[in-house]
């Protein structure tokens, strides 16, 4: 069983604006609303691609309750802790304007509450995979991801880890199965600018020495590098089309990844079903559906000249 983790999970309110102008009344010409979160978003694709999973993590408020509402619509299980206190935030994405957005904070998270999810995360088994996904909210310790991983030491449950910095770089000694910096992520961590493909490679593989067994690096429209667990390098291109929603696309490549991984333990089909993935939600109006993903797929293939 896949188990996503979102602790700060949002309702997406995404609208566009015809001319926006500060300081003005504006009304939209177009708006819809989505549960959003990166674990969540993990989740919807998987189910898109026809495999289950459940989505952990904490809900708030009117708000709570309608993420959990829409999720059960769409068909994803899930199993939230109830925070009384404070609502669940609600992120405004203006498509109209590119990368601007308002995000909300979310309910303050406790002490008892954390506990509560790390013994629920407890109950996983060996062979279950845990995906950590995404920012941690300012009210919980910043070492949560690593607290998580090392209370699961042992139990053999499979970890991916899509976060940044000190929280992806703190959780390496625990060997996660995944982990997916971007590009610009990957500079962050040693200080260095990754405008390339080949120049991602050596830092990839500095992270498998630092303790990941696969590092999938997302670059938007210059493709992807892994650097997989059997030593191999994988690359491609960025498949061709038109960006239409760049909002989810390196949480479904995270989940074509595991796609590809779990029909035939392929490193490359891995790799391949997860820049697919990833491309199609982003020439998508909303997360990719399987045949958004299967017809990109079979461009990524040619690509490659497989």
């Amino acid at each position: 069983m896949i188990y996503t983790v979102t602790f700060n999970p949002s309702l997406d309110y995404i609208v566009s604006v015809e001319e926006f102008r500060l300081g003005l009344t504006n009304r939209t010409s177009s708006e819809k609303m989505l549960p959003g979160g990166k674990g969540i978003n993990v989740s919807t694709v998987l189910k898109n691609l026809g495999i289950e999973s459940k989505a952990l993590g904490f809900t708030a408020g009117f708000t709570g309750l309608e993420i959990e509402r829409m999720l059960q619509e769409m068909g994803v299980p899930s199993d939230f802790i109830h925070i009384e206190r404070g609502i669940s935030r609600i992120n405004v994405k203006l498509k109209t304007i590119d990368g601007t957005e308002i995000n909300g904070s979310g309910p303050e998270i406790g002490k008892e509450k954390t506990e509560r999810l790390m013994q629920r995360l407890e109950t996983l088994e060996e062979g279950d995979m845990l995906v950590l996904a995404g920012s941690i909210p300012s009210t919980m310790p910043d070492d949560i991801y690593k607290t998580i991983l090392k209370r699961l030491s042992g139990k053999g449950v499979i970890a991916v880890v899509d976060a940044t910095r000190d929280l992806l770089v703190n959780v390496l000694e625990y060997h996660p199965f995944l982990i997916k910096p971007n590009n610009h992520e990957l500079g962050e961590i040693f200080d260095v600018v990754l405008d390339t493909r080949e120049s991602v490679v050596p830092y990839a593989k500095k992270l498998q020495e630092m303790g990941a067994q696969n590092v999938l690096v997302s670059m938007a429209g210059k493709g992807a590098v892994l650097a997989a667990g059997d030593g191999g390098i994988y690359e491609s291109p960025a498949p061709e089309g038109t960006l239409v929603n760049g909002v989810g696309a390196g949480d479904s490549m995270v989940a074509g990844f595991l796609a590809g991984w779990l029909e035939n333990q392929s490193y490359r089909q891995a790799f391949y079903m997860g820049v697919a993935a990833g491309s199609a939600s982003a020439f998508s109006e909303n997360l990719a559906t399987e045949e958004e993903v299967r017809r990109v797929y079979d461009q990524v293939v040619s690509l490659a000249g497989v």
